[in-house]
């Protein structure tokens, strides 16, 4: 199972479909074949997995199949791998994650139904993990939402006279970029929208742009001039004009985006953090200190420290002098949806 975590990581982390790795095994443990999806439209992990066995010669018959997630039992672009496995004589399957998505799931009775046996739950913390960002967003019907911040030790995003380029590392910004291609969608609002004139694309440093760019997302009801740097090539151009968020998720998910990147600024992040619907926060903290200036995030209604927005810390990162800590929330969200997402200070990330 862990090979096959491992595998299921080879996918595309953006997209509508979970990142899936299938490993067979003959009676005696031996692997027959393996797989991952490699992304929408190409084979399952279990099909690729049966493909890569029969390219080898192996006899698949009476084989286990290890799977991150429980196999399909749908007709999609692809047929369900249910009746894959069926057909080939895989006699037993192991997975980590039930399949939450009613269009796919009950694969695992129907396995059972034609004599298969089936086990679940095997490494399921590690598999929900993988899979945290699709699962989410199955089973909430809104994307994952991860907020970047990027501001100096005092939580400035800007000196007092608005320059603000730049506060991070070259360090920092390449892994903001390269963050960026994992996600499907980024967010500012119109307030940074017209004072930055963002690209809001996946640059890297050396060689071509990678095929994949994140839809580019403005939050609120003025207009991007047509000259902007956002009309230029790149994601697609969505105007989410609402100051709702919950509205601006419900626009998001109808259009299938899983994974929310929200990049700024200060009253658009204060708006997602008041309506509790941040699920990880992206916050690079470099060693400068300004002492005036827009803060990372503007007012929460917070009145007293007991009633102070608390999170875990999940990762930490050294990026040079910077420092990039990734937290979740350790306790209740606050709040309900806001009306506040309009114009905003500007930020350093473009």
């Amino acid at each position: 199972m862990l090979r096959a975590l491992e595998l299921a990581g080879r996918g595309p982390a953006h997209g509508p479909n979970p990142r899936v790795g299938c490993v067979l095994l003959d009676r005696r443990g031996t692997a027959l074949g393996e797989g991952w999806h490699a992304g929408a439209g190409s084979p399952h992990a279990e099909v690729a997995a049966l493909e890569a066995a029969r390219r080898a010669g192996a006899d698949v018959r009476g084989a286990t199949a290890v799977v991150t997630l429980e196999p399909c039992n749908h007709t999609g672009r692809t047929g369900p791998c249910t009746e894959a496995l069926l057909a080939a004589g895989v006699t037993t399957v192991v997975h980590a994650v039930d399949d939450p998505d009613p269009d796919a799931a009950g694969g695992a009775d129907r396995l059972r139904e034609a004599g298969v046996d089936v086990v679940g739950g095997l490494r399921r913390g590690e598999g929900e993990e993988l899979l945290r960002v699709w699962l989410h967003a199955v089973r909430s019907g809104r994307p994952w939402v991860t907020l970047k911040l990027a501001a100096t030790l005092d939580g400035r995003v800007a000196a007092a006279d608005g320059t603000s380029r730049w506060i991070t590392s070259a360090a920092s910004r390449r892994h903001a970029h390269a963050h960026r291609a994992l996600v499907d969608a980024i967010a500012v609002g119109t307030g940074t929208a017209l004072a930055d004139d963002p690209a809001l694309t996946v640059r890297p440093e050396e060689g071509e742009p990678p095929a994949h760019q994140p839809l580019r997302v403005v939050v609120g009801r003025r207009d991007v001039p047509e000259g902007a740097r956002l009309r230029e090539p790149g994601g697609a151009l969505v105007q989410a004009r609402s100051h709702d968020v919950g509205e601006v998720l419900a626009v998001l998910a109808e259009r299938r985006v899983r994974h929310l990147l929200v990049e700024g600024g200060p009253t658009l992040a204060a708006a997602f953090l008041r309506a509790g619907a941040v699920d990880e926060l992206h916050a690079y903290v470099a060693p400068v200190l300004l002492g005036a200036g827009p803060t990372a995030v503007a007012d929460l209604g917070i009145a007293s420290i007991g009633g102070a927005s608390r999170w875990r810390t999940v990762e930490t990162v050294r990026l040079d002098d910077d420092v990039l800590v990734v937290a979740r929330p350790s306790g209740p969200r606050a709040g309900t949806t806001t009306s506040s997402t309009t114009s905003s200070p500007s930020t350093e990330e473009t």
